[in-house]
């Protein structure tokens, strides 16, 4: 059951078809939502797009009405003890769940959702690194995105296996928190990005931020790239990078330096950098 917005996997470079097929399932990310139009185009465009088509990752956008049993498709209501704001409903939530990872109602002292089931909300744990890497290890993941006041307590504390919160701030509703998930997670994946290694140096990756980048013309309006990086020397370049890692880290976010696993070399580099 289920209506869902799926990308056309046509959409594709040639190359992309040329590639070989995928050496483990796709990852499938279920999506639901009051609002699945939302998603039409971030998920068909670049990294995911390519993704998708080379039979990486399986995205699919379900409208959670399609659940809804009342000849209204009703998905919220009053809270219990009044107040301003509407609730979302836990019946097509839990049904929604169920009938996309093929299981059997979920009832008190029976076993919990077999799959990662992640409430968008800002009550939620801070998405990070560590838990995309975790999400992506996985075959399926489902994300319900809320709206309203939030979600029947029931659903947060019986459906979903998870909540997560992308920061201190509230948005419209978990629809663009649902796509920085997915993105997140989906480049992740084996061969998502080139090389698998690709990823590892990654801002946040090895707990610490990413080092400077640059690019041509070496000289741009007297801004001169470093020698070090046009100097061949690739024992020095990967000093360098490591030296300004640390350092952008200490002066951007001294909380991540602190909590990142250093060694005498890191602590050398730290001071050589001032």
């Amino acid at each position: 059951m289920g209506e869902e917005y799926r990308a056309n996997p046509e959409d594709g470079n040639e190359d992309d078809h040329a590639l070989d097929a995928p050496a483990r399932p796709p990852l499938r990310i279920d999506i639901v939502t009051l609002f699945p139009g939302m998603f039409v185009g971030p998920f068909d465009e670049s990294m995911i797009q390519r993704a998708r088509t080379r039979g990486l990752v399986d995205i699919r956008v379900h409208d959670l009405r399609q659940w809804a049993t009342d000849r209204h498709r009703t998905t919220d209501d009053y809270a219990f003890g009044g107040g301003g704001g509407m609730v979302m409903k836990p019946e097509p939530l839990f049904e929604a769940v169920e009938d996309l990872l093929g299981i059997p109602p979920l009832v008190p002292g029976g076993p919990r959702a077999p799959a990662p089931v992640v409430l968008l909300t800002p009550q939620g744990r801070p998405f990070d690194h560590p838990t995309a890497a975790r999400l992506a290890a996985g075959d399926r993941l489902v994300l319900l995105a809320g709206h309203y006041e939030g979600f029947d307590e029931r659903v947060r504390a019986h459906l979903a296996t998870e909540e997560v919160s992308l920061g201190d701030f509230v948005v419209t509703g978990g629809e663009l928190p649902a796509m920085v998930v997915a993105d997140a997670v989906v480049r992740l994946r084996p061969g998502v990005i080139g090389l698998d290694t690709a990823t590892a140096s990654d801002s946040h990756a090895a707990g610490l931020l990413e080092h400077p980048h640059f690019t041509r013309p070496a000289d741009f309006r007297g801004w001169a790239v470093p020698e070090v990086l046009v100097s061949g020397h690739h024992g020095e370049v990967a000093r360098w990078r490591r030296r300004m890692a640390l350092v952008r880290t200490r002066e951007r976010r001294p909380d991540l330096l602190a909590r990142a696993a250093l060694d005498a070399d890191d602590r050398r580099l730290l001071q050589e950098g001032g």
